[in-house]
């Protein structure tokens, strides 16, 4: 049994302890999901504008990128990225340039692209379903003012497909946080590489393990809370159905 002095030694900060290392990659982890999150966001709501488009392609395309996207593992969507799409630019830049052109594919980068591209797949759905539910009535009625398609959706659905979609959102929003995970694989400094690293310096894997397992836990403890809050506000002024 590990002594409680040596827990607390392992966790400190400064040169003998993990702490600082720790906090490192839950900064990285964070980083990640909040730069993929964005990426994420706007790709799902172009498949989804696709996906309710008159346009017997665009629906076609909304139905391949969802299908594709949400069949493949997320590890080994992170693989594709990372290995593939940078040895594909790379070879790209050599055939269109004689010089020693190279692109270093970075593992921050390729987590951003692999995670925003699999948050895109599942909230392209989640944002489809909110717009369909909307009242076709309001698109007709912003016609009738001679909106815009633009103005329409930002001034009118936009408030409104948020405010449905955002549970749906926020459930895809924890999932992200601790899909940021796997991004260790490719040598990324996250939070779950570090502990993995310290795993392995210490050899007390219990220790460090449960300490990830906490601190990912209380991450997304106060993102549910936030969410919570969020979604008590966007619900002001409509009436339960309960």
């Amino acid at each position: 049994m590990i002594a409680v002095s040596e827990i607390l030694e392992y966790l400190s900060f400064g040169d003998t302890g993990w702490g600082d290392e720790l906090l490192k990659g839950l900064w990285i982890t964070l980083m990640l999901a909040f730069t993929a999150l964005p990426v994420g966001l706007i790709l799902g709501t172009i498949v989804a504008s696709f996906s309710i488009s008159k346009s017997r392609t665009a629906k076609t395309f909304a139905l391949f990128y969802t299908t594709i996207i949400r069949g493949l593992p997320e590890l080994l969507t992170l693989f594709i990225i990372y290995h593939g799409v940078g040895l594909l630019i790379n070879q790209i830049l050599k055939w269109f340039s004689s010089k020693n052109l190279y692109f270093e594919f970075s593992p921050f980068l390729a987590g951003v692209v692999a995670l925003g591209l699999v948050f895109s797949g599942y909230s392209a759905e989640v944002l489809r379903g909110a717009w369909q539910s909307i009242d076709k009535g309001q698109r007709e009625a912003g016609i009738s003012l001679s909106m815009k398609r633009v103005q329409i959706f930002w001034l009118i659905e936009r408030p409104q497909i948020m405010r449905i979609a955002l549970p749906g959102l926020g459930n895809l929003w924890i999932n992200l946080i601790k899909d940021t995970a796997l991004v260790s694989v490719i040598a990324l400094d996250d939070l779950m590489r570090v502990t993995n690293i310290a795993v392995g310096s210490t050899k007390e894997p219990f220790l460090f393990y449960l300490t990830v397992c906490l601190i990912y836990w209380g991450v997304c403890i106060i993102f549910e809370r936030i969410l919570e809050i969020l979604e008590r506000r966007s619900n002001r002024g409509f009436r339960s159905n309960n």
